[in-house]
């Protein structure tokens, strides 16, 4: 039972990044839950061009947070999950939702994520970072970039979420091309190793069930028509099958667990996340970590919390309760 008759809480959604459209949806979702549990709310919508709108009226987002008990973050991409809306709200001194400035931009670069959970006893894929300016010698390193990660790689950008820009390479005709473009739209690109394996995720949750730090059940993913990658379109199309709890021999689970807890302290972390991994011949091997996890009805941090009798109500406002 949540205390909420007196407490508003401020959802921010939007901004400017390719997410624009699923942060929406994920802030509708948001201000709905928060309206069955009686919270006062302010929809607050961070336009493309980075206004801060209410009611369709642009302000100053200091004064459109004053009275605010707490921030819902709702943003996805660029501006809410790599630490810039964070380093207003820790300047403002208001309770939000997800991890703070330093830790979500962390996070959001894929290439310093993996570097910055280099020393831990995470299992990694091989990969290294490309920049655009290396595009001038791409002939001589394909050949060194296949011998030193692998005969299929994936592609994606280093800071990008919902697999933007993410692609799948079988050959080195296919990586020439890929990265000529997506160099064209992104600086530089992460090149990882393609492990042939089943794709796991893990949401972790801050004090719930008297437990700090709480492993929600492992969900297999299963991406349509036998893809080798779970995409943009699988993401949200709903085509892609989420099985919870995941087909995965215990040993595996309580892995995958340890795993998601382990990226989630490591990388200091805080309130919620939900970390990607692959699991081939009973080895886990951590892909990448996400501070907001979308809150759609395809998403599924809020699929792994209903398995645990947490429903999507309760999930925001436990959310929004612990938010710090």
């Amino acid at each position: 039972m949540y205390n909420s008759d007196m407490k508003t809480v401020a959802v921010l959604r939007g901004g400017p990044s390719q997410e624009y459209g699923v942060s929406m949806k994920t802030g509708q979702a948001v201000l709905d839950a928060l309206g069955q549990k009686n919270y006062k709310t302010k929809d607050i919508v961070v336009a493309k061009n980075g206004d801060w709108l209410n009611n369709g009226f642009v302000k100053q987002c200091d004064s459109m947070l004053e009275g605010v008990d707490a921030v819902f973050v709702g943003l996805h991409g660029q501006y809410g999950e790599d630490g810039n809306v964070q380093k207003i709200l820790q300047r403002l001194n208001i309770p939000f939702t997800g991890s703070r400035s330093m830790s979500s931009a962390i996070a959001f670069n894929k290439e310093l994520t993996k570097r910055t959970l280099g020393s831990s006893e995470l299992r990694m894929p091989r990969h290294r970072k490309f920049q655009r300016y290396e595009l001038v010698d791409l002939e001589e390193q394909i050949p060194v970039i296949f011998s030193d990660i692998g005969s299929e790689v994936f592609v994606k950008p280093v800071a990008c979420g919902s697999s933007y820009g993410a692609r799948y390479v079988p050959n080195e005709e296919t990586l020439r091309s890929t990265l000529n473009q997506i160099l064209e739209v992104y600086d530089q690109v992460l090149i990882e190793e393609y492990i042939r394996g089943r794709e796991a995720t893990v949401g972790v949750m801050s004090n719930f069930r008297n437990e700090s730090l709480y492993a929600l059940p492992v969900i297999e993913i299963i991406p349509p028509n036998g893809r080798p990658d779970f995409n943009t379109e699988d993401k949200y199309s709903g085509e892609a099958e989420g099985i919870v709890p995941g087909r995965f021999s215990y040993s595996e689970k309580a892995k995958l667990a340890e795993a998601a807890l382990l990226a989630h302290k490591t990388l200091a972390c805080d309130h919620y996340s939900r970390s990607d991994f692959i699991v081939k011949d009973g080895e886990v091997y951590f892909l990448e970590i996400n501070t907001l996890p979308g809150l759609t009805a395809q998403s599924l941090f809020p699929k792994a919390a209903s398995a645990v009798g947490l429903e999507f109500a309760d999930l925001v406002a436990h959310l929004a309760e612990t938010a710090r």
